[in-house]
């Protein structure tokens, strides 16, 4: 007889998933959170907002992208998680959101129910850095449609903001100073450009001991996205900061054009820091041009703020209090565009 499982889906291993990832949701809870998982749904104390004059809810959903590949193969789970949650929570913080409660979906051609909750750990240990409640998600079992030891990670993130705390382009002045935060590295953005130059066209093994590195290759290409949450949040709360932008796809100079009114300009002068070797590897080893790497990579820095002037020095020590290098990267501007460019050669 046919069954489901005859199939390739086993509603047992994702019973046993879901009691395996128990211990690590639970570190990811807020007091609004109302119940635990294995609900339809997740629950929040929305009267958790009634203390705000004109709370906005910002939203966000994304995925980790081709990453997944570096983690399939080197058959390492519990760090991906800690990029999903980054490219969530950190595009909520740059309008000034606190992130409030995340949702996760996760599909596979085969529940591995340790490989599941090895992924929910990675997820949750990520939320709890960033603040938010890991409220709920989804397990789906694809067989057919993706190999057994395929998975895709995506998910959905809300946070708050009170109306006139707000920040973007329209706080955005002439003379503000850009402010960047250092990435950790590639984060979870360019990697089909990655993998091609490192697997096809070097040949490189993700096992490669890596001098310019100081790591595996594999090691280094599955270093986890640095969350900016909460940094951020205490930036905004202690300084001038008029807009923020996170350095994701499309590079430095597309994303904080996002934040940048059509009156205004910014310049922004590569000297002023080094991006880490491994993205001159890319550049080397693939012969890619500057500006294609520019476009598809965050060359080092994962997050940029402008900040008031006089509140330069005061963002770079406040992001030093929580371990963010930062620096003054460049200025914005009285020149019309909106445009974002960058000047001079790398440090």
């Amino acid at each position: 007889m046919t069954s489901y499982a005859s199939a390739g889906v086993s509603v047992e291993a994702g019973d046993r998933a879901v009691e395996l990832m128990k211990e690590w949701v639970a570190q990811a809870r807020r007091p609004e959170v109302v119940g635990g998982i294995g609900g339809f749904a997740g629950l929040f104390d929305a009267s958790a907002l009634k203390d705000y004059r004109r709370p906005l809810l910002a939203t966000s959903a994304d995925g980790v992208g081709t990453k997944v590949a570096i983690a399939q193969r080197m058959d390492v789970h519990d760090t991906i998680g800690y990029d999903l949650v980054g490219m969530l929570v950190d595009d909520l913080v740059v309008c000034g959101a606190e992130p409030l409660f995340l949702t996760d979906y996760i599909a596979t051609g085969k529940v591995v129910p340790e490989r599941i909750a090895s992924i929910v750990k990675g997820i949750a240990q990520a939320c709890a850095e960033a603040g938010c409640a890991l409220l709920g998600g989804e397990t789906a079992e694809h067989p057919g449609l993706l190999a057994p030891d395929e998975y895709d990670v995506a998910g959905s993130t809300t946070g708050v903001v009170e109306a006139d705390a707000l920040l973007g382009a329209e706080r955005v002045r002439a003379g503000d100073v850009v402010i960047a935060m250092a990435s950790s590295g590639l984060h979870s953005n360019g990697y089909s450009l990655v993998r091609k130059v490192f697997f096809d066209i070097a040949g490189w093994s993700l096992e490669r001991e890596v001098a310019e590195l100081g790591t595996t290759l594999g090691e280094a290409l599955l270093t986890p996205t640095r969350l900016y949450a909460k940094p951020c949040l205490d930036l905004a709360a202690r300084t001038d900061v008029h807009a923020m932008s996170h350095i994701t796809g499309g590079g430095l100079a597309a994303n904080t054009a996002r934040v940048v009114p059509d009156h205004l300009s910014v310049e922004i002068e590569r000297g002023t820091w080094a991006p880490d070797p491994v993205f001159g590897l890319v550049g080397e080893l693939g012969s890619v041009a500057r500006g294609d790497l520019e476009h598809a990579l965050n060359m080092g820095v994962g997050m940029v703020a402008m900040v008031a002037p006089d509140h330069a020095d005061a963002a770079v020590a406040v992001l030093a209090e929580h371990g963010v290098a930062s620096w003054a990267c460049g200025r914005v501007t009285s020149a019309a565009g909106g445009e974002v460019t960058l000047v001079g050669d790398y440090a």
